[in-house]
């Protein structure tokens, strides 16, 4: 089911019994972020706050905030469906003659009609706010921690275009609400909004910048996907919901945004203009620390008539996020595999971040071949921020987290099993003597071969008898075990 817009889905949340409306009054101010927080933890319903103090829209929350939940988002049962999906449009046949070439235009089709659709209207479209009315403290924005510099907004999907191309960008990047009319922009070095601000800075100009809040949930999805660079986030989103997006233009700008999106703030940045943001209670558990970057200046809001402001909290996993890179890491594994076919899985686990560790399972061929896959790894797009890269043989279960830590204890020998290499590291990444530098590790956990070294005999694993284990299984009800 692809979600027209994001009151459609938080309707059919309500319909299944998973979410919860609070009359009563609620405030931004770290009371809505400790309900959220308890109810992720707890696996709990989404919530819409309906009075939010000092605010004039409801507030949704926890929106994303379970395996199930996240995987009804995309309109799946499992992220493997769309897995398949990627890996049919990854995969396609080579054709060898006209009837094969017939064949494949259905397919070609289809990627066509995931490309958004211009349209001249659209909800988003039904209010528009310029100049002194305009006030961001109108909206329900979050502080979720005490040590917190300010509110801020954590769902926006802001587009921004290369100068010289056109090619558009939609990321996810925090919104510290600084007054009325202007928040922080908060693009680190190595992300696509910031590749493009230091074009304009290179030109001189002034940099025109839209943000897009509460759109439907394939698309806020789509802006936090590892795409390749200049892939457009839309067409992503389109892929997901199986329907393209519709984008309207801007009052002031000539960005193309969603129009049905319950907000969108237009304005600018100035190269060079900048301004202290932070701390921010961070997904990594830890405050980031306050730094300077680039002010926002907002000068239009669009809304819809009576729109729902979203948000999420961030902060000590499991969070909502988590559950947004565990669709990452099953819906970008085909990607993977098509350029590492030895690659079998990999588990990115909740309490690494998504960036401090990566559980690999390979098909190993020949001596080295781990280390072959660390580095391949640490080469592909942001996976280079990944601190600790571990790789298994074929027939180990990386989704198991003991079976994983057994196999490290087992397997390896520091000296030999371990690689420590320098390069780029994620931004918030605070341990690092450098910021956005240090250090990285691979550990072979591998079963070694006599031409990597090892020259000993390899042990066998402790495994029951086929027969034995089958014939137990056949009998287990007799022996009474079922109701254990």
């Amino acid at each position: 089911m692809a979600y027209r817009d994001l009151q459609e889905y938080i309707a059919d949340l309500e319909r299944r019994g998973e979410l919860v409306r609070v009359k009563e009054e609620v405030s931004p101010h770290l009371e809505a972020a400790e309900i959220a927080d308890r109810l992720v933890k707890r696996g709990g319903p989404a919530v819409l706050f309906e009075n939010v103090k000092g605010a004039k829209f409801p507030l949704a929350m926890n929106l994303f905030g379970t395996m199930e939940r996240m995987q009804r988002a995309l309109g799946v049962n499992s992220f493997d469906e769309i897995a398949r999906r990627v890996k049919e449009i990854i995969e396609p046949e080579i054709p060898t003659g006209i009837v094969e070439k017939i064949k494949m235009l259905p397919k070609l089709k289809r990627l066509a009609d995931y490309v958004p659709k211009t349209v001249k209207a659209g909800p988003v479209k039904e209010v528009v706010v310029k100049e002194d009315e305009i006030n961001l403290f109108d909206l329900p924005v979050v502080k979720t921690w005490p040590g917190d510099g300010g509110p801020f907004i954590t769902l926006p999907l802001i587009f921004t275009q290369d100068p010289d191309t056109g090619v558009r960008n939609v990321g996810m990047y925090r919104m510290q609400v600084f007054d009325e009319r202007t928040t922080g922009m908060h693009w680190h070095v190595h992300k696509g909004g910031a590749h493009h601000y230091r074009k304009y800075a290179a030109r001189g100009e002034k940099m025109p910048v839209a943000v897009a809040l509460g759109c439907d949930p394939a698309t806020i999805y789509a802006a936090t996907a590892p795409l390749p660079e200049d892939t457009d986030e839309m067409i992503f989103a389109g892929f997901l919901r199986d329907a393209p997006v519709e984008l309207v233009k801007c009052e002031t700008s000539d960005i193309l945004v969603p129009a049905h999106a319950e907000f969108v703030l237009e304005g600018y940045v100035v190269p060079g203009e900048m301004r202290r943001e932070g701390p921010f209670g961070d997904h990594t558990g830890y405050y980031s620390l306050a730094d300077d970057y680039p002010v926002f200046h907002v000068t239009c809001i669009t809304r819809k008539r009576n729109p729902v402001y979203p948000a999420t909290i961030v902060g000590k996993p499991p969070m909502e996020d988590c559950y947004m890179g565990k669709a990452t890491e099953r819906i970008f594994l085909p990607l993977l595999q098509k350029i590492l076919p030895e690659v079998v899985d990999i588990n990115l686990p909740v309490e690494g971040i998504f960036h401090n560790f990566a559980f690999v399972s390979i098909d190993k061929r020949y001596p080295g071949h781990a280390k072959k896959v660390m580095s391949a790894i640490w080469g592909i797009g942001l996976l280079m921020f990944t601190k600790f890269i571990v790789v298994f043989d074929r027939d180990v279960n990386v989704q198991d987290i003991s079976e994983v830590i057994w196999r490290i204890g087992n397997n390896v020998d520091p000296e030999r099993d371990t690689m420590i290499v320098h390069g780029p590291l994620d931004a918030l990444d605070h341990a690092s003597p450098l910021p956005h530098y240090g250090s990285k590790m691979g550990i072979d956990a591998t079963k070694k071969w006599k031409e990597e070294g090892h020259t000993r005999e390899w042990p066998d694993v402790i495994e029951m008898a086929p027969e034995i284990r089958d014939l137990v299984t056949r009998k287990w009800k007799e022996y009474g075990f079922d109701d254990l």
